[in-house]
């Protein structure tokens, strides 16, 4: 068969460029990072054991990741592409209930992150630690932080429900919030499937629906307003502890070259 007689999902398939080999590179040692995370676990699986199963060698691993708290962080990262993609059908589409749209944003994120609920509890205790990259609330997770909640705030936009335009910024951020809360949950849920998860999820959409349509009334909103400026001076984020008088540790600087690994301590 010739390229002409192709169907178009193949030829547009055969034609389609192939991501640079630097991405390429990147993505494997990501995959088989996370495969080792949950054959091995978190912290029996060392860099220069990713490096070993991916065929790279470790100064190239280091050059990409430079510990294994930055794979982490890649795997953030995907998450929050794949839940954006995921709730474009929500968010882009013609539903416009409020409890609808909370609802299956949050229960799309349990799809997505249902394949690595083994290992998640692993680094968790990492993630607890708030001097840890791996916090939802330091400075290297900023950028999936920010792309959930430019998520909430689409839930908002695309809604039936008019939310006043002094807690425009504020409720993103209560919900991104609420959605820690059950990543959190969802962390120590053992139930088959994670279902009390989605039941939570189910109970919650509702209520935190009810309470975002109260919102407009102007006798609410200073309560809406001071609860988010408490919790903006008191979160654990590098604004949060500046306002605490907490200086947070500096972030580790990435190795220049992939020849030249910084000197670890995790093992590897």
């Amino acid at each position: 068969m010739t390229t002409h007689d192709k169907p178009p999902a193949a030829k547009a398939a055969a034609q389609a460029p192939k991501a640079p080999k630097s991405e390429q590179t990147r993505t494997l040692i990501l995959e088989t990072a996370l495969r080792l995370f949950q054959e091995r676990g978190y912290d029996k699986t060392t860099m220069r054991a990713i490096a070993q199963e991916a065929g790279v060698s470790v100064g190239n691993a280091y050059y990409y990741f430079s510990s294994k708290e930055h794979l982490v962080q890649g795997f953030y990262d995907r998450i929050a592409q794949e839940h954006q993609a995921a709730v474009a059908g929500i968010l882009d589409g013609r539903e416009k209930d409020l409890t609808a749209r909370i609802r299956g944003v949050l229960l799309a994120w349990l799809d997505i992150a249902e394949p690595y609920h083994e290992f998640a509890a692993q680094f968790f205790k990492n993630a607890a630690d708030p001097d840890s990259p791996l916090s939802p609330f330091s400075p290297e997770s900023e950028g999936p932080r920010q792309a959930a909640i430019d998520v909430h705030r689409r839930v908002l936009a695309g809604a039936d429900v008019k939310v006043a335009a002094e807690l425009s910024e504020a409720l993103p951020q209560l919900l991104w919030l609420q959605q820690m809360g059950l990543v959190l949950f969802w962390v120590y849920d053992r139930s088959e499937g994670c279902a009390n998860s989605r039941r939570l999820v189910e109970r919650l959409a509702p209520v935190t629906a009810r309470a975002i349509s109260l919102s407009r009334f102007r006798v609410l909103r200073p309560l809406v307003k001071e609860t988010h400026d408490l919790l903006q001076d008191f979160m654990p984020t590098a604004a949060g502890m500046a306002a605490s008088g907490k200086p947070r540790r500096s972030p580790s600087t990435p190795p220049a070259s992939p020849d030249s690994p910084p000197s670890r301590s995790d093992g590897s």
